[in-house]
Order: C-alpha cells, then sequence, then structure tokens
C-alpha cells in the first residue's frame, strides 16, 4: 500500500526523513508550457520553515528548493518534475535515548510496532517536516491554477490558540495582516494575546493547541466526485493527513449540530444575471459532495505538540523498564503558524486535482497564444 502518493492526475509523490540527507517530492500530471522557476516554491517554502520567530523551533534549515526535471528552459514539459530539499542542521544525537523509548504521543511506538523499526532521529518519516514537500508542490499546483482563467484566490489564518479566540474577519483581513505578525493570526489585536500565551507555555517547558480557518474564492461549481472522492471527503483525507491534526470541518462545522433543518437550509435565488444560486452559505460551499461555486470555508484542529521540555512517563523496552524521559532539542512551542502555508499548500493541489479531473484545465499543456488554459469546456446546465 502506498501511503505516500496524493492526487489522481496531478499527482505527489513525497520521500525523505527528518534527520536524513534531504526530503523531496515527485510531481506527475503538470500541464507543461508553465512558466516555473524555484524563487516561486522558496516563496511559500520561507513561509513555511523553522527558525522564522520565536514561536517556532529554532533549527535552522534553509529549506533551499532544487528543481531536478520537468522543465525546460524556465517552462514546465509535462513530464515528472522532481524537487529535494537537503537538510542542514539535523542533530540525530538528541534523540539517542528514544530508540527503544518512545516519546509519549509520537510516532515511536506505533512505527516501530507495524514496521518492526524505524528512522528514529527526529521521527523520521512520521516528522513534520516532512509537509515542506506538500508546500513546495502546492506551490507548483497554485502557479498552474493563478496561470488559468480562473480567478481563485486561497488564503488560511490562525484563528485559535489554546482559548483565545480571533472574532470572524473578512477574507481582505486574512490577506492583509496574517503575514504581519508571528502568529499569522488575521486579527492584529488577538495575535498579540496569542504571542503572550505561546510564551507563557515555553517558559514553562509545555505547548499549546489551537486551529487554523482557511477560504477559497473563485473555485467553480462542478467539482467533486460522489462518493468517495466527494470535494469534502478529499479535504478531510488532505487535512487529516497533517501530522497533528484532530479535527477537520467545512460549513457550520459541528455547530450544525445546534441548527434546524429549516435554519441551515441554504435557498436557491436567481442572481442578478439569471443564474441559479444558494442564497446563503452554511453549506460551506459544497453540497452532496460537490462544490457549489460559493467560497469553500473551514477548519482544522491541531493539538499541542508532543515534543515538551516537561518530564514524562514511558517505557525502556530494551530494559524492561518504566524511566523518566525529557524530550530536549528544538521544537515548535505551537503548530498552527506553520500549518497555514500548508493548509494553502493543500487546498492548491486538491483544487487543482479536480479542475483537471472535470476538463476545467487542460491537462497537456497551456495555451501559448493567450496565456490561459484552452478548457474546451460547454456546461449544459446548471450554468457555470
Amino acid at each position: 500500500m502506498n501511503g505516500n502518493t496524493f492526487g489522481k492526475l496531478f499527482q505527489i509523490t513525497t520521500f525523505g526523513e527528518s534527520h536524513g540527507p534531504g526530503i523531496g517530492c515527485i510531481i506527475s500530471g503538470c500541464p507543461a508550457g508553465v512558466n516555473l522557476d524555484d524563487s516561486y516554491i522558496q516563496h511559500d517554502l520561507d513561509r513555511r520553515r523553522p527558525g522564522q520567530s520565536m514561536v517556532t523551533t529554532s533549527r535552522n534549515e534553509p529549506d533551499q528548493v532544487s528543481l531536478l526535471s520537468g522543465l525546460e528552459n524556465g517552462y514546465t514539459t509535462g513530464a515528472p518534475i522532481g524537487m529535494v530539499i537537503y537538510n542542514k542542521d539535523a542533530r540525530s544525537n538528541k534523540y539517542e535515548p528514544f530508540i527503544t523509548a518512545p516519546r509519549p504521543s509520537h510516532a515511536d511506538f506505533t512505527y516501530s510496532a507495524k514496521f518492526g523499526t524505524r528512522s528514529w532521529a527526529g521521527g523520521g518519516r512520521s516528522s513534520a517536516r516532512e509537509t515542506a514537500n506538500w508546500v513546495a508542490a502546492g506551490a507548483v499546483a497554485k502557479k498552474v491554477l493563478s496561470d488559468s482563467i480562473y480567478d481563485i484566490k486561497i488564503k488560511a489564518h490562525v484563528n485559535q490558540i489554546g482559548d483565545i479566540r480571533s472574532p470572524d474577519i473578512s477574507f481582505e483581513e486574512m490577506i492583509k495582516n496574517s503575514e504581519t505578525n508571528s502568529v499569522r493570526c488575521g486579527h492584529v489585536k488577538t495575535a498579540e494575546k496569542m504571542e503572550k500565551l505561546i510564551t507563557k507555555y515555553q517558559k514553562e517547558g509545555d505547548s499549546i493547541g489551537g486551529s487554523v480557518y482557511f477560504e477559497a474564492h473563485g473555485i467553480p461549481r462542478g467539482l467533486g466526485a460522489p462518493r468517495f472522492d466527494s470535494f469534502e471527503a478529499r479535504l478531510g483525507h488532505a487535512m487529516l493527513s497533517l501530522p497533528a491534526t484532530t479535527a477537520f470541518e467545512f460549513g457550520l462545522g459541528r455547530s450544525a449540530r445546534e441548527y434546524t433543518g429549516f435554519e441551515r437550509n441554504d435557498p436557491f435565488i436567481f442572481d442578478e444575471d439569471g443564474v441559479v444560486v444558494p442564497a446563503s452559505n452554511n453549506h460551506g460551499g459544497i453540497q452532496g459532495g460537490i462544490t457549489t461555486g460559493d467560497v469553500i470555508f473551514g477548519e482544522v484542529t491541531f493539538h499541542a505538540p508532543t515534543s515538551i521540555v516537561k518530564k514524562q512517563q514511558t517505557v525502556d523496552w530494551a530494559t524492561n523498564e518504566e524511566k523518566e524521559i525529557q524530550v530536549i532539542g528544538r521544537h515548535d512551542p505551537v503548530l498552527p503558524p506553520r500549518g497555514v502555508p500548508v493548509i494553502e499548500a493543500l487546498l492548491n493541489l486538491i483544487t487543482l486535482d479536480f479542475m483537471l479531473l472535470a476538463g476545467r484545465i487542460n491537462p497537456d499543456r497551456i495555451d501559448g497564444d493567450t496565456g490561459a488554459y484552452d478548457t474546451n469546456y460547454h456546461p449544459i446546465s446548471p450554468q457555470n
């Protein structure tokens, strides 16, 4: 079973471990003719990389991407795109005490139970460091979407840390403010409170959980393939693949249980152009597993990072003794701030894959005359 590949037409396969020589990704299904260079990908990797602020791990990784294949003279060729990011600042000896003494709530125990062996340094393949591959691939997907005839915009921000929650803000505020503070919260005053709370737990040798809210604008109606490949099913698959996620919601999410059917249902109306549209968006842009053309929005919850300085209880299966351990190293005290670019990347990957599957974007090549993809898309009903 291949658990390292995601996507149907725009497909990514990732490789590498946290403390190995490097990590990387192979993209299959990228259309030819897309103008692409490593600086475009690097911009998003810089947003995810460690050591960028006081609320992230101090591990000093430049996360410099190298494009190995799939391009000619700055344009994609339609062949697989190979990318690699070399690890520069791994300190593996810090993890030697945990080779046979699993760290509480990590994948140490389960990986060893399943495979009988594991890459133990830095958590190996289970490390969140692997998500740098997702961000690199997501940047390529974003470039394809931005070059298309569709005006698709995707943004996320941290809306909660611990018990501090941001008020609802506009999409424009998310874009304007979320990159101006270390927490990546689009509400500046709330961001200040979040930073103080994170600092408090850092000083105590502990960590704290939180959540990320996202919106996707401009995604056309008709994407998704019920039953088991619905749009929200693919979203849930992706978001719950993120290390440390414990919940995924879209639309009203968990609060939907508090609504009656009449309260939650979205009536249909004709808009000013005579197109059938839902009058409201409690459904979060997806009905029956298929996109409606409305804004897709939702939330992803992360538990507190499991690598903490506080002493914890474990066992050593080599010596058959119970013992107390202390995880000393460079670890994030909170995950949502670095999770923002990863969630945006996953949204871009899923959106592009569904667009290719639906024929909204030519899977073979870009139209060089117009600079836009030739979709050859002629909907019958409802209106596109």
